[in-house]
């Protein structure tokens, strides 16, 4: 049986801590336990879901075969590291890391090891994002000309070291990367801070050169209200998506139609994912490298808007 954890227990890692819960329930995985510096809100989430507190994450150290890091991205390297240096394979929640160094060291840090390393970009385990790639892959729409994402909504009180671009348009970078089955070549963005208490970024908007491709992400903390859609186009015709319903609809000159897409909470796919990964020794569908070209993405579109200019993004 798996030992799983998770290390963070805010907004996100509760939510690891459900599911965690409920496959240990299912017999799938043994849920050993939540670590939060928060010992109180550790031991809220682990009554909750009936599991153990930890007050240190060091303490699920041998304890576990895999965990969730779920902590302040700033904190994502030391943890991971911990981790990975004794043998237990991580789940990182999206970006990878601070910088690309961070995210470097991670990757070698899991491969030295031979541990399993995934990124946790969730949309990628998205049903209307996985039915959305088969309709690209089978050419029902034609060439993919571009791809324009709305991700926006209120600002989210516990994110306090990164601004908008890392925090959520990386989510759009990653999907049309996928999507289009490219890196990103160039980048150009414009973007600000128009209300953030910690003046950084909370409105950008980015436009992605994938050389085969063209994709535009609008992305912001001033919309009261969430929005997260996805139109992509092609020489015969779009397809328009929903994250939130998972509802995809299909365009062309002489119909409309909506793809069939079984409905199923992301974060559920993508851990049981990582449970198979783990388990079978399988790589992940959003690997090291994966996430670390999303977080590179993200850093040359906050560059590109610091000196208002295209930047290259060189990716090896």
């Amino acid at each position: 049986m798996l030992r799983v954890g998770v290390v963070g227990v805010g907004n996100m890692g509760r939510h690891h801590a459900r599911i965690y819960s409920e496959l240990s329930k299912e017999g799938k995985i043994e849920f050993v336990g939540v670590a939060d510096a928060n010992l109180e809100r550790g031991k809220e989430v682990a009554s909750q879901f009936k599991t153990k507190a930890f007050g240190d994450y060091k303490e699920l150290i041998g304890e576990v075969d895999a965990v969730s890091i779920a902590v302040p991205t700033s904190l994502h390297k030391q943890v991971a590291l911990d981790f990975i240096e004794n043998g237990v394979s991580v789940l990182i929640e999206k970006p990878i890391a601070e910088s690309i160094e961070s995210a470097q060291e991670i990757i070698r840090a899991a491969k030295k090891n031979n541990v399993t390393l995934m990124v946790g970009h969730v949309e990628r385990f998205n049903p209307g994002v996985l039915k959305l790639k088969e309709i690209l892959d089978e050419n029902l729409i034609g060439k993919v000309v571009t791809l324009t994402a709305k991700r926006v909504g209120p600002l989210p009180p516990q994110i306090k070291d990164v601004g908008v671009i890392v925090d959520l348009a990386v989510h759009d970078i990653d999907v049309m990367s996928f999507l289009v089955g490219r890196n990103v070549r160039k980048v150009y963005t414009r973007a600000g801070s128009a209300k953030n208490p910690l003046e950084l970024e909370d409105y950008a908007i980015i436009m992605l050169d994938f050389e085969n491709a063209t994709g535009v992400v609008e992305t912001n903390w001033l919309t009261p209200h969430k929005v997260r859609t996805l139109s992509v186009v092609g020489t015969e015709g779009i397809a328009e998506l929903n994250y939130i319903t998972q509802k995809l609809i299909l365009y062309n000159h002489e119909w409309v139609e909506e793809a069939k897409v079984q409905f199923k909470e992301p974060l559920r796919n993508e851990l049981e994912h990582f449970i198979e990964c783990v388990k079978k020794k399988k790589k992940p569908l959003v690997n090291g490298e994966e996430g670390l070209h999303a977080l590179m993405v993200a850093i040359k579109a906050l560059e590109s808007a610091n000196r208002d200019e295209a930047i290259d993004v060189e990716f090896t």
